[in-house]
């Protein structure tokens, strides 16, 4: 949807049945429509009990690919019983807060650009292991970084920078050292 339609469409208490660009799809009911920022306040749940709780959805009519008219609601929102799952929305900020951490955890101080992506492609590489593991996979330790815990690479980040783990543990490291130089030489940001 453009956001120019005329609004209509929103009528508070319309039953919609939603396709977003998102690819989610969904019932629900308008509570509110709000024009100048585009937004549709949705309670999802068509056919449920006054006792079971309902989702409310903000929602930019932007996102929507397609709605159909489901009909008129014939019982009037109870605005008094809207609940908000604060358990929910506290799992969701904690959720994100420490997503947040890990991604500055994986930015580098003080390092170079070149350096930053190299931390990125060994990052890529050994992420799956970090599913099974409360350590990151690869992290920094100042400028060095400190992939599994044993292997460490300093600056100038070159294959015999490459110190501290097993043969096979330093072989596989130098290996996607040496790919991701060649890819930013290929990009013109190597030396």
């Amino acid at each position: 949807m453009d956001g120019t339609s005329s609004g209509d469409e929103f009528a508070v208490g319309c039953l919609l049945s939603i396709k977003t660009t998102f690819g989610d799809e969904f019932e629900g009911q308008i509570i509110t429509y709000d024009r100048p920022s585009n937004i549709i306040v949705l309670q999802e749940g068509l056919k449920s009990s006054p006792q079971s709780r309902r989702n409310i959805r903000l929602l930019k009519a932007n996102y929507i690919k397609e709605f159909s008219f489901l009909g008129q609601s014939e019982d009037p929102l109870d605005l008094k019983n809207c609940y908000v799952d604060l358990n929910s929305l506290q799992s969701k900020e904690d959720a994100a807060v420490r997503q947040a951490e890990i991604d500055v955890e994986r930015i580098g101080v003080g390092v170079t650009a070149e350096a930053q992506s190299i931390f990125d492609a060994l990052s890529k590489t050994y992420d799956y292991a970090s599913v099974f593991s409360l350590m990151l996979p690869v992290r920094w330790d100042k400028t060095v970084i400190v992939v599994m815990n044993e292997v460490r690479v300093s600056s100038p980040y070159l294959a015999e920078s490459v110190t501290g783990g097993t043969p096979a543990a330093n072989e596989r490291v130098r290996k996607v050292l040496e790919l991701e130089r060649r890819r930013l030489q290929t990009r013109g940001g190597g030396q």
